[in-house]
């Protein structure tokens, strides 16, 4: 059963929006609840001939630190399909295009907070083109062997959520 709305409002603060609902619980009771309204995005593990997952070590402001991810983002205008977003940020940020992709689905980070759903992506096939970062982007390229990939993961150096996610959907599926 879902929850009855009885008010419910929204505000913006810089690339975030928030929803402050009022609800009635299916117990009777009145609740506030709000979360984030979040984009869409995407992630894409990506593979080269030699078997080596290209890593991005990302500055990250909000942890104040730098950490290993996979090459992701924001699906930033309405109706853009998340393979081509996917395309687009492979290349800014890595500086390859793939001529394979295996779509892996999509999963919710925090369902409990935030409407974020983010579209998974395999791609093989890498050609060099030329990196195109933003200017708050601060990324350093690494070629990982599945297995050190592994050990990133298994030690816990590796937390980027997506990443672990489009790790363990690809292992999933091919395995």
């Amino acid at each position: 059963m879902t929850w009855k709305v009885n008010h419910s409002r929204k505000e913006k603060i810089d690339r975030f929006g928030i929803t402050i609902d009022q609800v009635l619980l299916p117990n009777g009771e009145e609740k506030t609840f709000s979360y984030l309204d979040f984009a869409k995005g995407v992630c894409i593990l990506p593979i080269t001939k030699d078997h080596e997952v290209i890593c991005l070590k990302q500055y990250r402001h909000a942890m104040k630190s730098w950490q290993w991810e996979l090459p992701a983002g924001m699906i930033d205008t309405e109706g853009d399909a998340p393979l081509e977003v996917a395309k687009r940020e492979l290349e800014e940020e890595t500086g390859y295009v793939a001529e394979h992709w295996l779509e892996l689905g999509s999963f919710y980070p925090s369902p409990g907070s935030t409407t974020e759903e983010i579209f998974l992506f395999a791609a093989a096939g890498l050609t060099p083109t030329e990196q195109k970062l933003e200017n708050s982007e601060q990324i350093e390229l690494h070629y990982l062997s599945m297995e050190e990939l592994k050990e990133s993961v298994a030690n816990g150096d590796f937390k980027h959520g997506a990443g672990l996610a489009a790790i363990l959907r690809y292992k999933f599926m091919t395995d």
